[in-house]
């Protein structure tokens, strides 16, 4: 069991963030990384299984077991289209770097003068001088046919025009090949040319999505393997486990959103802190994305609208409480305020309200543009205080929320505290922002986004260890709550620095293929 735990947590935590942030990168090492992670992860599956022949099934229909298989077929799926899609671009680039350098094979005009002398009837006729225009040669005649030509005459031709051979050009690979030369590697080769265009596009669609959403389901096979290590989460405790667990998970997630926010990513979208490029310089997909305060107040309306029918899950069929109460009254909270965040957002709200001020048409348009009519600079940039204000109301409310005992009451306070200090975070951030707005497309890193960042991770993470079976195993072996807070804070820490690395070895990778020849970066893993 250690071993099983030790193997998981290498290749789920250190191995395959480093494969995902190299597969966005589209870097040739996507490959080996999510190679070594399938080695790993097969390896841990093995230990596992023996452990489990050997012992009796202690957490019968456990999520953890049939999700772990799942994700590893969906990983070895990912594997197969990375290797099919390697073969299929280096086909293809090898096939248009053969084309190009048949037509342009670099023989000086000296030489060529020189070999034209000795051997008057040998020379090719479709060889001609650099300075020569080339005019006067057959219009019927095509590429492809000189092509073919250069082909079957290569053979003739003498050493001294075949010693720039392409094998001699340092600017260009050899041919792709993942294996060396053998009837493996040419099956690979010929199953990867020819899957047909189409299912490849889904296949790389398909590929695509697995790079977005893998990082997070394997975020829910580590909580599921340490319920089922843990056996927590039994009968109807199973409802308190899976609400600490979702909630608390998505505020662990949107702590890293933030954290990633500050180091510059989404920064073509406008979301770091930055000032948001225009549509020529950005796709028009991207153009279209909202803000980042715009989807924050979205997926709280979307809690509060869709928490609000399962507060009483627990109890169903029985009465009411007042702490059922209280948890209806949050998610109105949340959807309320999740409303007025997206109403805020709204460019087209914004230009009704200004309708009592805006300049008459009636006036020339040179004085409309004058500057007190001229949109103030905090028009470019969002700064919408209701996300904020809603995390900071749910946390003072759970800081004072009873519960059954001393130990799960300051659990609560902690991580209701915890998001007190994001929202204050938060607000400065704002502060910041207000008084000099961002001027630059490139990431302004405002240093309290790291505060709000640290707040909400530590945050999720207590709100997931503050469930009721948790708090019963804590005080079983007389763990006080300061022992899961102060353990919290420094794996919090570790996730961050973590983090950074993953994103670093990312922008190292984008940086190291934008520096490559055209036709090398082309045949890159991932198209």
């Amino acid at each position: 069991m250690l071993a099983h735990i030790i193997l998981m947590t290498v290749a789920w935590v250190f191995v395959l963030p480093i494969a995902v942030s190299l597969s966005i990168a589209r870097s040739r090492l996507a490959l080996v990384a999510q190679l070594v992670y399938f080695g790993l992860n097969g390896f841990g599956l093995l230990v596992i299984t023996v452990y489990n022949s050997k012992t009796p099934d202690l957490y019968e229909n456990n999520l953890h077991h049939s999700f772990g298989w799942a994700l590893t077929w969906i990983m070895l799926g990912q594997i197969l289209i990375g290797l099919a899609r390697f073969y299929r671009n280096g086909s293809a680039s090898e096939e248009g770097s053969h084309e190009e350098r048949a037509c342009f094979m670099p023989v000086s005009t000296d030489r060529m003068a020189a070999y034209q002398q000795m051997h008057p009837n040998s020379m090719p006729s479709i060889y001609r001088y650099s300075h020569d225009s080339g005019q006067g040669t057959e219009i019927g005649s095509t590429r492809s046919n000189s092509i073919a030509g250069l082909q079957e005459e290569k053979d003739e031709q003498p050493q001294e025009f075949q010693d720039h051979s392409e094998d001699d050009d340092p600017t260009q690979p050899s041919p792709r090949r993942f294996l060396k030369p053998n009837r493996l590697d040419s099956a690979l080769l010929y199953i990867a040319t020819a899957v047909p265009k189409r299912t490849m596009n889904v296949m790389c669609f398909m590929y695509n999505a697995v790079d977005c959403l893998i990082l997070v389901l394997g975020f829910v096979a580590v909580i599921t393997g340490l319920v089922t290590y843990g056996g927590v989460f039994r009968g109807r405790n199973i409802f308190n486990g899976l609400a600490h667990s979702i909630k608390g998970g998505i505020f662990f997630w949107y702590g890293l959103l933030t954290l990633g926010r500050w180091m510059g990513s989404f920064a073509e979208v406008g979301w770091a802190w930055n000032m948001r490029p225009p549509l020529g310089l950005v796709s028009a997909r991207k153009a279209a994305i909202p803000s980042a305060e715009f989807v924050e107040s979205f997926v709280i309306f979307l809690y509060g609208s869709t928490n609000v029918f399962l507060e009483h899950l627990a109890a169903w069929g029985n009465a009411w409480t007042a702490q059922d109460l209280e948890h209806v009254s949050i998610s109105i909270m949340f959807f309320g305020g999740g409303l007025c965040g997206m109403l805020v957002e709204s460019r087209k709200v914004r230009d009704l309200l200004n309708t009592g001020i805006s300049c008459p048409s009636a006036l020339e348009q040179s004085h409309c543009l004058k500057e007190p009519w001229i949109p103030p600079k905090t028009y470019s940039f969002s700064m919408n205080p209701f996300p904020g204000l809603i995390i900071l109301l749910l946390g003072l409310m759970m800081s004072s929320h009873h519960q059954h005992s001393m130990v799960s009451t300051m659990v609560h306070k902690q991580w209701g505290t915890l998001f007190v200090g994001f929202a204050l975070a938060r607000a400065v951030t704002y502060i910041l922002t207000y008084i000099s707005p961002p001027l630059s497309y490139l990431p302004s890193r405002p240093p309290s986004e790291l505060i709000t960042s640290f707040c909400l991770i530590s945050g999720g993470i207590i709100f997931i260890a503050s469930n009721k079976d948790t708090v019963a195993a804590m005080e079983y072996r007389d763990l006080n709550a300061m022992f899961i807070f102060t353990v919290t804070m420094g794996l919090t820490a570790f996730i961050m620095a973590w983090t950074i690395v993953v994103l670093a070895v990312k922008g190292w990778a984008t940086k190291k293929k934008r520096q490559m020849p055209t036709n090398f970066a082309a045949r890159g893993i991932s198209a």
